[in-house]
C-alpha cells in the first residue's frame, strides 16, 4: 500500500530545474584558475595593485546616473552594423602562463581602464539584459561574449545590482538571445561583479 501511495504521489510532480546549469556552462579548463580567483576575490579585489597591474579604476559618479531600461530605445540590426568595435578595449597583452591571481591575469593598462570607465554616451541603445558568468581569465581586455549580437561591435554593460558600467567589445556567440553570456575579468572587476556568481547585466550599444 505504501509503495502504491508513493507511486501515485510522484505522478504530476513538477521537476526541479537547475536554472544556473541551463543558462551557463563553465568550461572545465577554467576550474583551476577560477578556484584561485575565488580565494583572492574578497581580500584582494581592487587593493594593493601597482598602477598598470590591473588595478580597477574608480567609476565616474556620472556612471551611476544611468537611464532606466524603459527610457532607452531598442537597437536595430542596422544600428549594430553602424557601430564599430573599439580595438583599444581588447588590445591588452595576454597574461603570463603562470598567472593565477586577479592582478596577474588583468593586464589592462591604466589608460584602457580609464577609457572603459568613461561615462556612457547619451545616444546609447538597448540590446537587452543577460546573465553573465566570468569568461576566460586568460583572454585580455574588456569584452562580453553574448548571443545578444550577431556581429562584433562596441557596447556597454551595466551591473544591475549596483549601476556600475564598463565599455566593452561585444562578441557574438551561438545561442538564443535569452542564453547566458561571458564577461572578461577586467570588466568584471570594473563593475564590481562577483567573480564566482552570476551577474545580471544590462547591455547597450555604443560606448
Amino acid at each position: 500500500m505504501e509503495r502504491e501511495q508513493a507511486r501515485f504521489e510522484g505522478v504530476g510532480a513538477r521537476p526541479k530545474l537547475n536554472y544556473s546549469a541551463v543558462m551557463i556552462r563553465i568550461p572545465p579548463s577554467l576550474t583551476a584558475i577560477s578556484a584561485a580567483l575565488t580565494l583572492s576575490a574578497c581580500a584582494q579585489l581592487g587593493m594593493g595593485q601597482p598602477e598598470d597591474s590591473g588595478a580597477p579604476v574608480v567609476a565616474n559618479p556620472a556612471q551611476e546616473v544611468a537611464l532606466a531600461p524603459s527610457d532607452l530605445p531598442e537597437a536595430t540590426a542596422a544600428d549594430v552594423a553602424a557601430v564599430k568595435a573599439d580595438p583599444v578595449l581588447t588590445s591588452a597583452p595576454p597574461p603570463p602562463k603562470a598567472a593565477k591571481t586577479q592582478e596577474a591575469l588583468d593586464t589592462t593598462t591604466a589608460a584602457q581602464r580609464s577609457q572603459a570607465a568613461a561615462p556612457a554616451t547619451p545616444e546609447a541603445k538597448l540590446l537587452g539584459t543577460t546573465i553573465a558568468s566570468l569568461g576566460s581569465p586568460t583572454e585580455p581586455g574588456f569584452w562580453l561574449k553574448t548571443p545578444l549580437v550577431q556581429t562584433e561591435t562596441r557596447g556597454r554593460v551595466t551591473n544591475k545590482a549596483n549601476g556600475k558600467s564598463s565599455a566593452v567589445t561585444l562578441i557574438p556567440i551561438d545561442g538564443p538571445a535569452t542564453g547566458g553570456s561571458r564577461l572578461s575579468l577586467p570588466a568584471m572587476r570594473l563593475i564590481e561583479a562577483s567573480l564566482t556568481e552570476l551577474t545580471e547585466l544590462e547591455v547597450t550599444l555604443g560606448g
